[in-house]
């Protein structure tokens, strides 16, 4: 497979611009590899004076009888302590990635690389993506998911057939990626704001440039905490809100079912769930309360 040179590259196939020339100083001042095309439009800011809404839309509630498909729905409980084991910081599925990014309102940093046969992939590891201060940074700041060319199994568990079957997957998975990202060559960094839009994009690595590719991975994450506030205030609107289990636990979710006690629940991803109300935060159960009286329930 031919790849392009891994030299930086601007967007457009233009060149970067050279670390002496220094980076933006402003909170607003997103460089040109930040700022996204029509197609990837962050959501709008939320306006300062934009007030919470903490209320369900009563038309999006429905108090119901729980004897109803739901029933087979699973427990809030054990999707927010089933937590899939990483091999390390970066994750492996998108699908997992994406909803952590959802859940915990963090942008999803996608590392698209060819750790076996591009000298600049390995570059980027060493001097800033495998570095401590950028881990200690990356496991507060980002989810993190990495895509790799140089597809390999190596759990002992699996037999040679099923290794085998899971290698042919990964590869589907890798080529679908890097269609669905118009990925040509390594290494790329791809970052999405939680709400899934692709907000910013940084092609290629140069030696030494590892603090000029960190500080546009920061306005990113800055640009991306700012466009949160407006995808999660148009949310609110909508009914969402965050709940919290007696751990602590939390999930932005909108309740779109009640009923003697039991709630289901959807994620802006589409996660349905169902709880309990006695398994929620005093606060969450105030909630509902306030609910049921505004209704005469």
């Amino acid at each position: 497979m031919a790849l392009v040179s891994c030299a930086k590259i601007g967007l457009g196939g233009k060149p970067a611009r050279p670390i002496s020339q220094g980076l933006p100083s402003g909170g607003s001042s997103i460089p040109p590899q930040m700022r996204a095309g029509p197609r990837d439009a962050g959501t709008p800011a939320v306006a300062p004076d934009s007030p919470p809404v903490s209320l369900t839309p009563e038309e999006d509630i429905v108090f119901t009888d729980p004897d109803n498909p739901d029933a087979t729905l699973p427990e809030l409980s054990t999707l927010l302590s089933s937590a899939p084991k990483r091999r390390g910081p970066w994750e492996q599925s998108e699908i997992i990635a994406r909803r952590r990014a959802a859940r915990e309102g963090k942008p999803l940093l996608i590392w698209f690389t060819d750790s076996a046969r591009s000298p600049m992939c390995k570059a980027l590891s060493q001097e800033l993506l495998s570095t401590p201060d950028f881990e200690n940074w990356a496991a507060e700041k980002l989810i993190r998911l990495r895509v790799d060319a140089n597809v390999s199994v190596d759990d002992p568990d699996l037999s040679l057939g099923d290794k085998e079957s899971r290698m042919v997957d990964l590869k589907h998975y890798v080529t679908r990626m890097k269609k669905q990202y118009k990925i040509l060559g390594y290494p790329v960094l791809i970052m999405l704001n939680p709400g899934g839009e692709v907000i910013g994009r940084y092609r290629g690595y140069k030696r030494g440039d590892a603090d000029y590719t960190w500080g546009l991975i920061k306005q990113g994450e800055a640009a991306s905490a700012h466009a949160y506030q407006g995808w999660r205030s148009a949310l609110e609107k909508k009914g969402y809100r965050e709940w919290r289990d007696r751990s602590e636990r939390k999930v932005f979710a909108r309740l779109v079912s009640y009923s003697k006690g039991t709630l289901i629940l959807i994620e802006p991803d589409g996660t349905r769930s169902r709880t309990h109300e006695k398994q929620l935060s005093d606060e969450d159960r105030e909630w509902i309360e306030q609910q049921k009286k505004l209704r005469g329930l």
